[in-house]
């Protein structure tokens, strides 16, 4: 809640945002964020991908929603006010008048008077609850509100907005330029007035003119007087508008977010899942310094889909390790644990809570996702091209400190060419410094870097109990010449037609 350590809502997409939110499956995370809100979901989806990369700053934030965390109300209250804010102007009809300088004076001093009303709103909650925040964004928050919004500032506001109504008329000034032609003409404010001046014809210095009713020309060369005295105080008028106004936007879009994040809590929570607060790590300079350690790792956009059953979490030592190999059973949640990594790093660097009992990774300079595709449906290339391309895609986006996820990659082609294409790129990449979660059931590829004892690689296997039973848990376990197809064969064709075979 501070603008210069908060996620900015211009900022970019990473150019693999659509591989991600596919593969991922992000867009149930952020419906349950946004609740119905197509603000919040825009929102749930910049802060989603903020890619901090520094530990301090993530915490930071964990921090700040820590604090939401524990006074939901007074976030949601703040929030109402900042939207009440950003949709005062549509609230003023100025469209049906001419866009003239006397038009934006009167709109811009009702917009005053809708943005005054929101300051005092603001110090309002800050005066009230300000003891009752922690983080130092928070606090920080709070303390300019007390400091910029003090009640002479706001009183001075005021007394500007009533003398922008210009009830005793409009008092300008001008010089002659050349040609006796007026030039340099400034709007001025009313002397303060006695008792005498209120009487006509008293202690009156000049000379004055009147306009008949009916003069057409007179009243059109009068307003263009006025409109070239108020000119300059339209502008600033307008301009100091737009700075409140983006203020306002700000507030509300960096407030959305963490109201989208105590959505998607309150939404786990109810399906009696957990979520924690993860412990960011520094990007690692050699392999044996990564981090990825977790207890009860579920994939929250399962757990959101399901309607009665929970979804069930994975523990991972990975700590030390480059490259984690997932093999075992045909739908045995190796896709699912592969999701949880993936949505678990986004959210941990987004500086939101995770979807597990407890969290522990380095950070990444990016997430990339290598899926499976479907077969290309206009048949201009083949899938193994597609995934050649793909993977060529990725190789020129990510950097040293990547977090790599591949499921089934290569699986297009005979499992000889697909167990040495895969060799050859986790080889390169693991090289240029890049951490690799990689789904396979190529036993060749998986079974010889089992051989080779590499003490930066774990592998994972998952879990399928001697009747066929799936736990979808994914523990350390040796890669098997398996994947255990009869059992989906059993599952659509019975047993009796597997035994008359036998």
């Amino acid at each position: 809640m501070y603008p210069d350590r908060d996620f900015y809502l211009g900022q970019d997409l990473p150019p693999n945002e659509a591989d991600l939110a596919g593969d991922l499956e992000l867009d149930i995370v952020l419906r349950a964020m946004a609740d119905g809100d197509q603000f919040l979901f825009d929102v749930a989806r910049l802060g989603l991908h903020s890619r901090i990369t520094g530990p301090e700053e993530i915490v930071y934030r964990q921090a700040v929603l820590a604090d939401c965390i524990a006074q939901p109300t007074v976030v949601r209250d703040l929030y109402d006010v900042a939207i009440e804010a950003v949709a005062a102007e549509k609230k003023i009809l100025g469209w049906i008048w001419r866009d003239s300088p006397e038009t934006i004076v009167h709109r811009t001093r009702q917009l005053l008077e809708f943005y005054l009303d929101a300051f005092r709103q603001l110090r309002g909650v800050a005066d009230t609850h300000a003891a009752s925040f922690r983080s130092e964004g928070c606090t920080r928050f709070f303390a300019m509100l007390s400091k910029e919004l003090g009640d002479e500032y706001l009183a001075e506001i005021e007394a500007h907005i009533g003398e922008l109504a210009f009830r005793r008329g409009t008092l300008l000034s001008a010089a002659l330029g050349k040609g006796n032609k007026g030039t340099g003409y400034l709007v001025r404010r009313q002397p303060e007035q006695n008792w005498r001046d209120r009487f006509p014809g008293m202690n009156r210095n000049g000379y004055s003119f009147y306009v008949a009713e009916r003069d057409e020309t007179g009243w059109r060369t009068l307003s263009d007087l006025t409109s070239r005295g108020l000119n300059g105080a339209a502008n600033a008028l307008a301009q100091s508008t737009d700075h409140i106004k983006a203020f306002f936007q700000m507030l509300r879009a960096e407030l959305g977010f963490y109201l989208g994040c105590l959505n998607l809590r309150d939404r786990l929570l109810a399906t009696g899942q957990q979520v924690c607060f993860p412990e960011p790590a520094g990007p690692p300079t050699r392999a044996e310094d990564a981090r990825l350690t977790a207890r009860g790792l579920y994939d929250a956009s399962l757990a959101l889909s399901l309607d009665e059953a929970r979804a069930v979490g994975n523990d991972v030592d990975a700590d030390g390790k480059q490259v984690i190999m997932i093999t075992g059973a045909n739908h045995g949640g190796k896709s699912t644990f592969l999701r949880s990594v993936g949505l678990a790093q986004l959210m941990m660097q987004a500086g939101m809570f995770v979807p597990a009992g407890s969290f522990a990774a380095s950070v990444s300079t990016g997430v990339f996702t290598h899926f499976k595709r479907e077969e290309d449906a206009t048949m201009e290339k083949g899938k193994l091209d597609e995934e050649l391309d793909r993977m060529s895609t990725i190789a020129g986006q990510i950097s040293a400190g990547g977090l790599l996820l591949c499921n089934e990659s290569f699986a297009s082609t005979n499992e000889r060419e697909g167990s040495e294409i895969a060799r050859q790129i986790i080889r390169a990449l693991t090289e240029a410094g890049i951490r690799i979660v990689f789904v396979t059931h190529m036993y060749d590829l998986a079974g010889r870097y089992y051989a080779e004892h590499d003490p930066t690689a774990l592998f994972l296997r998952a879990e399928r109990r001697p009747d066929g039973q799936r736990t979808f848990r994914v523990p350390p376990g040796e890669p098997l010449p398996t994947s255990y197809g009869e059992d989906l064969y059993q599952q659509v064709f019975g047993t009796a037609d597997t035994e008359a075979r036998v």
